[in-house]
């Protein structure tokens, strides 16, 4: 009708997943490390900083992934890209958040929050790491897609960051 607004439900979503061996300790400064996400994500191809003073609130990274779609035998290649700007780091809590600040992938609005968390009291064996969003609904995707990508991604990232943490024990 004519003069109503329409509101739009948020997207919230949470994955964790926990290591077995690598303490919080270890795990927090390859998180910590705003601009090494290809490293760690492997849907990532790129990740650098184009703004700011790294590590702290403000600055801004580029991240980008190429993809290959094929239709009708043509093969189109194109590259999904966002800057996302760094709105808190905390060493102590070993949390951040961030936004995207800006993209080509239909994202209106998301902001994402990393916490690395001992899973003993004693902080010795294991943690737990937790990549939590908020976000408007995304152009050509529903949420049941877009939860499994973040657990997905979480999962890969917890396995290659315990691989390289293990192999220089």
């Amino acid at each position: 009708m004519a003069g109503e607004t329409v509101t739009q439900t948020k997207w919230e979503g949470k994955a964790c997943v926990e290591l077995a061996i690598p303490t919080a300790q270890e795990v927090w400064p390859l998180v910590e490390d705003f601009c090494n996400l290809h490293k760690w994500l492997p849907t990532i191809d790129t990740c650098y900083q184009v703004d700011g003073i790294l590590g702290q609130p403000g600055m801004v990274r580029y991240v980008a992934t190429t993809t290959t779609t094929s239709s009708n035998g043509n093969e189109e290649t194109m590259i999904k890209w966002a800057k996302e700007k760094l709105l808190m780091i905390d060493p102590i809590k070993r949390c951040l958040s961030y936004e995207i600040i800006d993209n080509n992938i239909g994202m209106k609005s998301y902001v994402g929050k990393f916490i690395v968390s001992p899973i003993n009291d004693d902080g010795k064996k294991g943690c737990k790491m937790e990549w939590s969003f908020v976000c408007d609904p995304i152009e050509g995707l529903r949420f049941e897609d877009f939860l499994p990508y973040i657990e997905t991604g979480l999962q890969s990232m917890a396995k290659k960051m315990e691989d390289a943490l293990l192999s220089t024990r």
